[in-house]
């Protein structure tokens, strides 16, 4: 039997769990903080394999082992691993206050409606985009991934929001401190950082009674109608096109997506509203404010970047995928640029045919899969004398470029 011990952040160990075990697993604070019986084998859980192989020869001779984690062992912790390797029905779980239900707790506020990601030993590129997309996140962090290096990446991209560091959380040395992302960026925090809460202070507190924890279901609907959005003389991308663009863009919590030649931010929006983070690029003054405004109507986080593609894509962080809705003579380049830069998808919407191929060529040669449509619509409206007639909209081809998820060699560093 295994029996897995959360500790840390809630009471302090039960010495009688120790009792009859002969192999002893944890940190080397988790091990420093306990008295095992004499001739009880500890090992220090730094790299993974090993420990599991000595744990593998006690288990195969029914011998007891107690292993030591952080809080609660079962959530982002060793349970899965242990259950993989010997089988649920070989542990005994017994979990302590977790680090974010602690940190939470600190400062007074409900976490049911926390989005929860962990850094550890990942890329941080998805906790990044997740603070910018939600209002409440906690991140688990790593070497590597810590608040520093999660505060530079939010500086000037998450407007607004509020770093909580909880260090050392259930010792004497506890911390527990609010920072903007570029105070976090400036310190060297060490490594007793249990947890980061990222924070839009306006809309953490929630409200309203929960059914589902953690991120909210989502949208009920897409492809909003033109009407949702503020626009200037129908200048919007229309439903039909944004339709097939947001199933091929494919945006989901964790992502980038930039919507490039934003215009009015219908596709931003909409990209924000299905969990993404996104970035939009408009080069008219008054675009920028419609996008906001679109933003704030539909109760979701774009950032907004006023300047003229290709110049000001090189500031932004590498997208997961892009929508190209503008860029008349400079479309090419435009989209020769997005595609060095997306991990997945670019997805480009134009009215001038002879466009098409010179857009095709960029697309297939940064090594996408390259496929499009011509859309064209009639929509219901009616006439005089309670009868209906269909009005056509204008046409639009639609080119998708998808990369092969096995092949990142095009992706630019």
């Amino acid at each position: 039997m295994i029996t897995v011990v959360g500790t840390g952040t809630g009471a302090p160990l039960d010495e009688d769990v120790l009792g009859g075990a002969e192999l002893v697993v944890g940190g080397r604070r988790h091990l420093d903080a306990v008295r095992p019986a004499e001739g009880v084998e500890r090992v220090v859980l730094g790299a993974l394999a090993p420990a599991l192989d000595v744990i593998a020869e006690y288990v195969e001779k029914d011998r007891r082992v107690v292993v030591l984690a952080s809080g609660d062992p079962g959530f982002f912790g060793i349970v899965r691993v242990l259950a993989e390797r010997f089988g649920p029905e070989r542990l005994d779980v017994r979990p302590g206050v977790s680090s974010l239900a602690a940190a939470f707790a600190r400062i007074g506020l409900t976490w049911d409606d926390a989005v929860v990601v962990s850094a550890h030993g990942r890329d941080l590129h998805t906790a990044v985009n997740v603070c910018r997309a939600r209002p409440k996140v906690a991140v688990l962090t790593g070497p590597g991934a810590g608040p520093a290096e999660l505060g530079a990446a939010l500086v000037r991209r998450a407007e607004g929001r509020v770093l909580v560091v909880a260090s050392a959380l259930g010792s004497a040395g506890e911390r527990v401190e609010r920072v903007t992302p570029a105070e976090a960026a400036a310190r060297d925090w060490g490594a007793s950082v249990s947890v980061v809460l990222c924070l839009d202070p306006a809309r953490a507190s929630g409200g309203g009674v929960r059914t589902v924890a953690g991120a909210g279901p989502g949208p009920t609907a897409w492809a909003l109608d033109e009407g949702e959005f503020a626009h200037r003389d129908s200048m919007i991308t229309k439903f039909e096109v944004r339709a097939l663009a947001l199933a091929r863009l494919g945006p989901r919590l964790g992502d980038l997506v930039w919507d490039v030649g934003a215009g009015s931010g219908s596709v931003a929006v909409e990209c924000a509203r299905l969990g993404a983070a996104v970035t939009a690029v408009e080069k008219t003054r008054d675009g920028v404010e419609r996008i906001r405004a679109n933003a704030v109507a539909h109760d979701v986080d774009v950032h907004v970047v006023h300047g003229a593609a290709p110049t000001v894509l090189s500031d932004l962080d590498d997208p997961d995928a892009v929508f190209v809705g503008g860029g008349g003579r400079e479309l090419p380049a435009i989209v020769t640029a997005c595609a060095r830069r997306a991990r997945r998808s670019v997805v480009v919407a134009m009215a001038a045919l002879d466009r098409v191929p010179a857009t095709r060529e960029a697309l297939t040669g940064a090594g996408f899969d390259c496929d499009g449509v011509l859309l064209q619509s009639s929509r219901l409206a009616p006439l005089p004398g309670d009868v209906t007639r269909l009005a056509a909209t204008n046409p639009v081809f639609l080119l998708w470029g998808l990369r092969n998820p096995l092949d990142r060699e095009g992706v630019a560093q």
